[in-house]
């Protein structure tokens, strides 16, 4: 089998083989097919589609490309899920011990935070001794005993993928709806879970800006969860407005905490619940209704916070600092951003102000940058919200005050005025099952 005839059979829109996508996905891994042939083939890709089994072929051949997780030895039901990337997003945070308290097992692999998106081990190793590293037996302990656990990624989870990404960034091919939903299943088959939600954003700051391109992804990846056996479901939320009020590594622990406690914001909350009632019913627990009454008994009553606690100091973590969120390490010095007029806010640019927080250094700008846990900032007045002149829509956080005056112009950049108040999309826009 010759690689220069699959890419030929691409480019002329004919539909590949299992076999092709296999011989395609293996050489990626093993780097036996060189970049400017596997570029050839991913440019063809993105100009000539894929079919839904060739889509679903793919995925299964990037997941298989090298380690899986089997987790079967962990007995009952096991569910997942993921965010397709955005800003203030600590829901796996709140979402997995919810679900953990219901009688779902969640054994959960996520990743660093890179540009303007952060990460959710980034902010669980804010929380001081809290290992991400784990052995499989660790990691299993640790599901067994608190019923969840959530570490990084393996460094050998869907190669093909990682190879196949870092081309398609450099290549001007990410913007392909067949190869996204490849790379984001790939891994969550990797990584073994039966029942996989996916909470797909949409908005200035998230990959899909439209609710239209949302609905496509999120129809192709239930598709091939579906055809490879995997019970998957999508909910579409709004990311043209930060989620909740902390952007920022131990700032969005502590906003988790606090949400846990009773005390969140809505729109997080309300999100939060959603996401763990959709794993619910995938998971067998019930109706929509019936779910959704379990994942907020499971918040309010506290269950849902013991679990997460239970989960840290399985883990190595100091759980004291979830009781006493006043641990956490401050930034020593914090910059207020205010209004320069009356008027309402018409729009947040979501990505920009992502960007604010990583220049203040919660975030990295290449994989090696070191993050500053206690940097990054706090919304105080968000998309709708009447403002008068001299009111703080926001603050600064940093251990170096030099890092304020591009980070609070880059906010302010990212925040419009107007003399109406907007209309606001509701923080969920839809589910998809």
């Amino acid at each position: 089998m010759r690689f220069y005839d699959i890419i030929k059979k691409k480019r002329d829109g004919f539909e590949l083989t299992k076999e092709e996508i296999e011989f395609f996905a293996f050489g990626a891994a093993d780097g036996s097919i060189p970049d400017y042939q596997l570029t050839a083939m991913l440019m063809a890709i993105f100009f000539k589609g894929m079919s839904k089994r060739e889509t679903a072929d793919l995925t299964l051949a990037m997941a298989n490309s090298g380690d899986t997780v089997d987790l079967s030895p962990l007995g009952g039901i096991t569910a997942d899920k993921h965010s397709t990337g955005g800003v203030g997003d600590k829901t796996t945070l709140i979402v997995a011990p919810i679900v953990a308290s219901c009688g779902v097992k969640v054994a959960k692999m996520s990743g660093r935070g890179l540009g303007h998106t952060g990460g959710t081990v980034d902010k669980l190793e804010s929380i001081p001794g809290y290992k991400t590293t784990l052995t499989r037996e660790e990691f299993f302990g640790v599901v067994e005993k608190s019923s969840m656990s959530v570490i990084g990624q393996s460094g050998n989870l869907a190669p093909a993928d990682k190879k196949l990404y870092a081309l398609r960034d450099v290549t001007a091919t990410v913007d392909s709806i067949p190869l996204i939903a490849s790379s984001i299943m790939s891994k969550k088959i990797a990584a073994g879970a039966a029942c996989i939600v996916l909470d797909i954003k949409v908005g200035s700051g998230a990959f899909m800006k439209t609710p239209e391109l949302a609905q496509s992804l999120a129809r192709e990846m239930i598709d091939i969860g579906t055809a490879v056996g995997r019970k998957t479901a999508a909910v579409i939320s709004n990311m043209d407005v930060p989620l909740g009020i902390n952007v920022g590594n131990s700032l969005e622990v502590i906003e988790a905490v606090e949400t846990l406690r009773g005390n969140g914001p809505e729109d997080l909350k309300e999100l939060c619940i959603c996401l763990a009632a959709n794993m619910l019913v995938l998971s067998g627990k019930g109706s929509e209704e019936e779910c959704t009454a379990l994942a907020r008994a499971a918040l309010e009553s506290g269950r849902a916070f013991e679990t997460l606690k239970a989960c840290v100091e399985a883990q190595g973590g100091d759980a004291s600092y979830l009781d006493n969120i006043d641990k956490f390490p401050k930034a020593k010095y914090s910059f207020d951003i205010v209004a320069e007029s009356d008027g309402y806010i018409t729009k947040m640019d979501s990505e920009r102000i992502g960007i604010a927080a990583c220049m203040l250094g919660a975030g990295r700008k290449t994989a090696n940058d070191t993050i500053d846990f206690a940097a990054g900032l706090k919304i105080l007045k968000k998309t709708g919200g009447k403002v008068c002149k001299g009111d703080i829509l926001a603050t600064l956080y940093a251990n170096d005050e030099a890092l304020f005056a591009s980070a609070a112009e880059e906010y302010t950049a990212a925040v419009t005025l107007g003399n109406s108040r907007p209309k606001v999309l509701p923080i969920i826009i839809s589910t998809v099952r």
